[in-house]
């Protein structure tokens, strides 16, 4: 019997083994060919055999992909039909937990100045480009000076979600952040020293760190200064050595005497030293999985599938009913037991009511709020409904019809290449090459900041004959403008009798002494408020009735304005696996 019981024993260790090991193969060598990999014998092909997964970035939530019907809201009193329904799949993707708030937009700004100092007038327009527009807060009727003055700046509101930024500045944003979290991966990893820390090196400018830069040609940046990287050098197969316990206490002793010059080592230069480990020769690349894939706004159906959070009502592969908030329930009160007739979001209430009676059950704000102030949805994300709304990445058109692409919808792609020099390099920018442009309302921003690569829109010859796409900017294509219409003509004369979309509208106007009114096509071109350059923005927000609370609901303006209840939160892709759940089944109910 006790023989039984140990065979079996050592059936289930060997099964557990046997699984453990096919569930994790060695990759030391090609399986097609049998070439090893990081062998210098066989030519040192790299190949990244560690890569443990792509890591959550700083401040933000995995928000698992799936399908979903984007539009079909319960009431339509505006009667513009631009939420018609669709079934819609989104890939996974990780998105902030809550808006940016001041706190985070004033350490982006510090940044700039100190790199691009205004006071230099080579840099100068790059800070002024980016500062919020705090007089969103004035009203010709209204009395709300102090929050121009203080809302950005003082402590108060540090955690309020950060206004007055256009949809161009938001997405700046976004791209300062990929490089300065990218930055500090390779600071850290000894790759990169701190600019900040080298008295022999200047921070302006030229010195700024780029990710894309980086990637292509990491002797662009700097200006060539290789002191400014560590080493240099990355090896992510390269395995540290585990210590014993007497070696791991000997090495604690070696770190705690005195160094060559007889001091004792601090604990950051401990820290540099260990970092110095795991380098072979070369620096970090794309497939090494290390650096975090670029940030950027959110599509609109990223933004709604998110906000939704369709996930906590699924049954199987179905939906139970459907949300109208970003919460459970049909109304914007509370209705547990403890917090029974609380406010769920922080939204306008009423005329003149923008925060509820003084006192109990009232939602707490008058403007915006702190975020993360009220429960996140089933995704773990806060004032999804409520606070701020909040720019997407998308190019405003009044319908998303059934024709549109089913996966991963988005609208605004233009799609470009880094531009080339005559010796094959790729270009970049410096403080001689950088263009400015003038906005619609005068504003001055720079077309790229130094240091980054300068790209171009692809030519046709680059598009040729290709299946997916015919061009670069597909911003407008099969949009229901003139150009997309069934009746759209070549012919000038014929076109001004044929309807038209986006364009000069039909105007009545008298014909004759009987006073018969006709409709005719008038000679003055007129353009419509929906242009390549209105971007979407999504939620309801402090200042905003309930209606504008639910997720489906969508909005327009002019990428270079900004208000004093629009915010936004960035996004950036899940690589791999939609999820890094086991599927199981769900207990039955």
């Amino acid at each position: 019997m006790r023989r039984y019981i140990g065979n079996k024993v050592l059936l289930t260790v060997l099964v557990a083994a046997t699984l453990i090991s096919c569930g994790k193969k060695s990759r030391t060598h090609s399986e097609l060919t049998g070439w090893k990999f990081n062998d210098p014998t066989y030519g040192g092909f790299t190949a990244n055999t560690n890569y443990a997964g792509q890591k959550v970035p700083p401040g933000m939530v995995l928000i698992e992909g799936g399908t979903f019907t984007m539009g079909s809201v319960t009431d339509d009193v505006m009667f513009d039909w631009n939420t018609t329904p669709t079934k819609q799949q989104v890939r996974s993707f990780y998105m902030d937990e809550a808006e940016v708030t001041n706190l985070e937009y004033l350490f982006y700004l510090q940044y700039l100045e100190k790199v691009y100092p205004p006071s230099d007038d080579s840099y100068r327009k790059i800070y002024q480009s980016a500062l919020p527009d705090t007089l969103v807060w004035r009203d010709a009727l209204g009395f709300n000076e102090l929050l121009s003055e203080a809302y950005l700046r003082h402590p108060s509101y540090s955690d309020y979600p950060v206004v007055g930024v256009s949809w161009l500045q938001a997405t700046e944003y976004c791209k300062w952040r990929t490089d300065r979290v990218n930055e500090k991966i390779l600071m850290d990893k000894g790759v990169l020293k701190s600019l900040f820390d080298m008295d022999s090196v200047t921070v302006e400018g030229k010195n700024r760190f780029d990710t894309g830069t980086y990637l292509a040609n990491p002797d662009l940046l700097f200006d060539g200064n290789e002191d400014i990287y560590g080493k240099g050098l990355y090896d992510p197969n390269a395995q540290v050595k585990k210590q014993s316990k007497k070696e791991r206490k000997a090495a604690k002793n070696a770190d705690d005497a005195s160094g060559d010059d007889g001091e004792k080592l601090s604990r950051k230069d401990r820290k540099s030293k260990k970092s110095d480990q795991g380098f072979t020769g070369r620096h970090v690349k794309t497939s090494d999985g290390m650096l975090t894939q670029r940030f950027r706004l959110p599509t609109e159906a990223e933004w709604e599938y998110a906000a939704k959070a369709e996930i906590e009502n699924r049954e199987y592969n179905t939906i139970r009913g459907r949300k109208k908030y970003s919460w459970n329930g049909s109304t914007t009160r509370d209705d547990s037991r403890r917090r029974g007739g609380d406010q769920l979001a922080n939204f306008k209430q009423g005329k003149g009511d923008y925060s509820g009676l003084a006192g109990w059950s009232n939602d707490g704000a008058d403007i915006t709020i702190r975020v993360k102030s009220y429960d996140s949805n089933a995704f773990g994300l806060y004032d999804m409904s409520g606070n701020v709304a909040e720019w997407v990445a998308d190019v405003y058109r009044p319908i998303i019809d059934n024709d549109a692409n089913d996966f991963n919808y988005f609208r605004g792609n233009v799609f470009k290449k880094p531009l080339i020099d005559e010796e094959g390099k790729v270009v970049v920018v410096d403080y001689n090459s950088i263009e400015f442009d003038t906005l619609d309302n005068g504003k001055i921003v720079p077309k790229d900041l130094p240091g980054s690569i300068k790209y171009v829109p692809i030519t046709k010859r680059d598009a040729f004959m290709r299946p997916n796409y015919e061009k670069a900017d597909n911003i407008a294509i099969g949009d229901g403008d003139m150009a997309s219409t069934k009746n759209y003509y070549q012919d000038e004369e014929d076109m001004e009798n044929q309807p038209r979309m986006y364009n000069s509208p039909k105007t009545p106007k008298q014909i004759g002494e009987s006073g018969l009114i006709i409709q005719q096509y008038d000679t003055k071109t007129r353009n419509t408020l929906i242009s390549d350059q209105a971007r979407v923005y999504k939620g309801g927000s402090w200042k905003d009735r309930a209606y504008w609370l639910d997720p489906a609901q969508r909005r327009y303006l002019p990428e270079y304005m900004a208000t004093n209840y629009i915010g936004f939160r960035c996004a950036t892709d899940k690589l791999g696996a939609m999820s890094y759940k086991r599927r199981r089944k769900e207990p039955q109910r």
